[in-house]
């Protein structure tokens, strides 16, 4: 559905060059929501407005539903309004002396539609965002959540053949953003319209994606689908970015069928290598997810520590422990009892240790 070849960005100043994004490839087919995840300045945005005709690439190429819409090497860019794209952006950018029917059939002018069917399209945009009975509202009555359904709304309204997400619940609250996730993963079984979402919300991407694209400095890192790319990530940027982990240095020792024994100042500890990369010898990290790791010794691998802080954070345990130099983070069951000086004993499953490339 959405192809991108070799995409570059340079920004060009008589102070300086800067790529933003650097030889970009992926795809996404029809109906797959695709999101590329990264922190500030890694390059998503550009990525994205590059595929909304809002920027011109540098290099390279995109196609939407086999039609070419960039191709540098032969100077082809077809402009934004004529790429049949619809764009959510951060703001919500809600005209305030409007209705909410009205911001969202004001995106159907110039398209040559009578009035009743501009007001009927709007209509249907905003049942599909379950918000037709808010239809006569000023827009400015509505709650942030509801705004951005509005703005989702006429970003559907003109039956785009793809919908572009630029961070569209960055805004929000935390309860909001929430609710807001599970709208949206809604939308998307609702309507199957293909998606590209940009976040650097870890929560956002794993909770709404088919996929997921890691960025960082304007490259790829990796990408995957999201429960690979939590549990079984390639990298150590990405272990670190999505989520909470913990990392133990090491070398390794030996492999066994995908089982890889790392030699540790903590002793012989166990992991898993899901992408067959190491060879003995390497330098390597093991991650570990806080809640992977149980009290007790109910596992082969083992570390001994001094609980440092124990929280309470309602659905769990959050603590940190002491192990020598190391300070490992924990997650247990709401139950667990401990208190800051407790000695005690961690044990982890090997497969729930990934072992990666040392950066």
């Amino acid at each position: 559905m959405i192809r991108v070849d070799n995409l570059s960005k340079r920004f060009d100043s008589k102070a300086e060059s800067v790529t933003a994004v650097d030889d970009v490839c992926f795809e996404v087919a029809a109906g797959e929501v695709v999101t590329l995840l990264g922190p500030s300045g890694c390059g998503k945005t550009t990525t994205l407005r590059c595929i909304a005709g809002l920027e011109r690439p540098s290099a390279g190429a995109i196609s939407i539903a086999d039609a070419s819409v960039v191709d540098c090497s032969a100077n082809l860019f077809v402009p934004a309004h004529k790429r049949h794209l619809g764009m959510v952006f951060q703001s919500y950018a809600i005209w305030p002396h409007m209705t909410v029917l009205e911001n969202v059939a004001y995106a159907l002018e110039g398209r040559g539609l009578a009035k009743s069917e501009r007001k009927q399209l709007a209509l249907e945009a905003l049942a599909i965002v379950q918000l037709e009975r808010f239809a006569d509202r000023p827009a400015p009555r509505l709650s942030g959540g509801q705004q951005q359904r509005v703005a989702i709304a006429r970003a559907l309204v003109g039956k785009p053949r793809a919908l572009l997400f630029d961070e569209p619940l960055s805004n929000l609250d935390a309860k909001l953003r929430a609710e807001m996730r599970a709208e949206l993963s809604r939308l998307h079984k609702q309507i199957g319209l293909t998606s590209i979402y940009v976040t650097h919300d870890q929560a956002e991407a794993l909770a709404i994606s088919d996929w997921i694209i890691v960025m960082r400095e304007g490259r790829i890192i990796e990408r995957g689908r999201p429960a690979d790319i939590y549990r079984r990530p390639r990298h150590v940027f990405t272990a670190q970015f999505i989520g909470n982990t913990n990392f133990v240095p090491g070398i390794v020792e030996s492999l066994d069928n995908g089982t890889v024994a790392v030699s540790t100042e903590h002793g012989r500890l166990l992991g898993s290598d899901p992408a067959r990369q190491l060879a003995p010898g390497a330098r390597v990290q093991l991650s570990i997810r806080p809640e992977d790791l149980v009290v007790g010794e109910r596992h082969a691998n083992r570390l001994s520590g001094v609980v440092e802080l124990a929280i309470f954070a309602g659905s769990a345990i959050e603590a940190e422990v002491r192990c020598g130099p190391m300070q490992l983070r924990c997650q247990f069951g709401r139950d667990t009892a401990l208190a800051a000086g407790d000695r005690l004993t961690l044990s982890f499953a090997s497969e729930a240790a990934v072992v990666l490339p040392s950066e």
